[in-house]
């Protein structure tokens, strides 16, 4: 019996059932695999063959004798599917990039509300009705830039210093966590619930912490706090042939569908 596989648009085989048992039993390959022998109409996930099990057993199917499993075993070594190559992963979309980082951006919200959430109900109105002065001085009908200024500063001024410490440790976990995903997939939050991913724009190979958070993420959010036009510069780098926004140029990276 021969069998193919299929993943990710990659078709690979034949394989014996011996060695597609083997490359399940090492999970070389996955339940979610696609499949296809003689006598099925279609291809299917291996999942739906073997009914979830780590092992096919096709009904009324009888093993050659001539068969040799270590044979088998070492053949599967350089047989088993292969993942994408740089020529056939698709570049993701600007509007997926726009959603993840919509996402990633909203997770940095309750840093903001951690200020507040100390604050007695007394300081609370006296922060609301600074804010209120502030927002006036700065977009009323007559600004007063010096005056916002001052407004501000006696805001800053409000928050405790134990909010500063419990801001802090919100950054700093949403940082770790951001990074390890990063390092582990190539993927923030955002991009895993947008299923796109960052990868070396050269080899299609997933990239180091280095230029993947570090010079992606962190040194771009301090440039755009900074420079406020660098986020629309940025963005406007993304409508390129191949979608490499400013950050993507800089840490030599492209973002993909996963």
């Amino acid at each position: 019996m021969q069998i193919y596989l299929a993943r990710n648009n990659q078709q690979a085989g034949p394989y014996s059932l011996e060695q597609i048992n083997q490359m399940l039993a090492s999970q070389q390959v996955l339940l979610t695999d696609l499949a296809w022998h003689q006598g099925m109409p279609e291809w299917k996930a291996l999942g739906e063959l073997t009914q979830g099990k780590l092992i096919y057993q096709p009904e009324g199917y009888i093993a050659p004798a001539s068969e040799q499993p270590f044979q088998a075993q070492a053949t599967t070594q350089s047989t088993a599917v292969k993942p994408q190559t740089n020529a056939q992963q698709t570049l993701a979309s600007i509007p997926s990039r726009v959603l993840a980082k919509i996402v990633d951006i909203l997770l940095w919200v309750p840093a903001t509300y951690i200020l507040t959430g100390f604050f007695s109900e007394k300081e609370a109105a006296q922060f609301n009705a600074y804010n209120i002065q502030f927002m006036d001085a700065m977009f009323g009908t007559v600004a007063n830039p010096t005056l916002a200024q001052e407004l501000q500063t006696k805001m800053v001024e409000m928050f405790p210093q134990q909010a500063w410490i419990a801001m802090g440790i919100y950054l700093f976990i949403m940082l770790a966590i951001q990074a390890f995903l990063i390092a582990k997939s190539g993927q923030s939050i955002g991009k895993k619930l947008t299923k796109i991913k960052i990868v070396d724009a050269e080899t299609g190979e997933k990239t180091s912490l280095l230029r993947a958070f570090t010079l992606r993420s962190v040194l771009f959010i301090f440039l755009n706090f900074v420079f406020m036009f660098i986020a629309i510069v940025d963005l406007a780098f993304g409508f390129g042939a191949k979608r490499q926004t400013l950050h993507d140029k800089v840490a030599k990276t492209k973002v993909i569908k996963q």
